[in-house]
């Protein structure tokens, strides 16, 4: 399939899977309402669609039977914090918090996105700015996501160190817009003449919102990556509720109103996959931080 092709045909289930997502789930019969499921989002996740968070939530209720609370939080850190206390059953998180925390996280599914579970990190700028490489943009302002970001700072903070730089020494400025869409609009704007973004994300918004997309470009892009997982407590990764959780996710692609969250979020679905899947995102955090191999 040709890309026009995909791009239509994602163009048409965007639209089925709005639709979708009103029609209401069969009442279940009365019981004593359980615990609900606090099921905690990152700024990787598109979080503007009030309809895609509804329907989120309502197909997350009816798989598992449990209500489910959606959390919210500005930070990686935030979020990865209420995770790592155990104040969160799961949450969507980067790859990037996930090896930082290994010990005390563990894998619940891995979305699937254009048939894999990677994704890559966009090296973008103004589509004024000239310049094919990272080293051509020094001196410019630059938009990072989040500082506990793979694709939004981890990524090009680890290639700066090729160059024998850093951050504050390559980039006239650089500021943190904790989120990859915000990214995005600062380097459209002009805010920022380049940033570091989810390309996956990227990819999305300038299937949705092409006019933002269209004032920039990519620069480049990365080697493929482990995508954003689901992750929960390490003490809790046998818990029952987790089984719950990652069984609903892997079912996703079975069910009416699954498949039309997930055609909102552009993923083909879950998979369980091994922790090794992320061993490129911890190579670059060791360097970053100076650990010997």
């Amino acid at each position: 399939m040709v890309r026009g092709q995909w791009v239509s045909r994602r163009a048409t289930l965007t639209g089925a899977a709005a639709a979708a997502l009103l029609v209401p789930y069969p009442a279940r019969p009365a019981h004593a309402k359980p615990e609900p499921i606090r099921f905690g989002l990152t700024p990787v996740f598109l979080t503007s669609d009030l309809a895609l968070l509804a329907g989120l939530q309502a197909y997350l209720e009816h798989a598992t039977a449990r209500p489910v609370r959606l959390v919210n939080r500005r930070t990686y850190q935030e979020i990865t914090a209420l995770l790592i206390s155990r104040q969160l059953d799961a949450a969507w998180i980067c790859g990037f918090p996930f090896v930082a925390y290994r010990g005390e996280l563990s894998l619940v599914a891995v979305p699937i996105w254009r048939g894999e579970t990677q994704y890559q990190s966009y090296l973008i700028a103004h589509a004024s700015q000239s310049g094919d490489s990272l080293s051509d943009l020094r001196g410019t302002v630059h938009a990072f996501s989040d500082p506990d970001s793979n694709s939004g700072y981890l990524v090009t903070r680890a290639a700066l160190l090729d160059l024998d730089a850093s951050p504050s020494n390559f980039f006239r400025y650089s500021f943190f817009t904790y989120g990859h869409r915000n990214v995005i609009r600062a380097v459209a704007s002009g805010l920022a003449t380049s940033g570091s973004v989810d390309g996956y994300v990227y990819e999305v918004l300038r299937e949705t919102e092409p006019d933002l997309a269209r004032s920039t470009r990519v620069v480049n892009k990365s080697e493929w990556l482990g995508f954003p997982p689901v992750a929960c407590p390490a003490a809790d990764a046998s818990s029952t509720l987790t089984t719950a959780i990652r069984s609903a996710l892997l079912q996703m692609q079975s069910d009416t109103r699954g498949r039309a969250v997930l055609s909102l979020l552009r993923l083909d679905g879950f998979r369980v996959e091994e922790p090794e899947l992320f061993d490129g995102i911890a190579r670059r955090m060791r360097r970053v931080r100076g650990v010997p191999e």
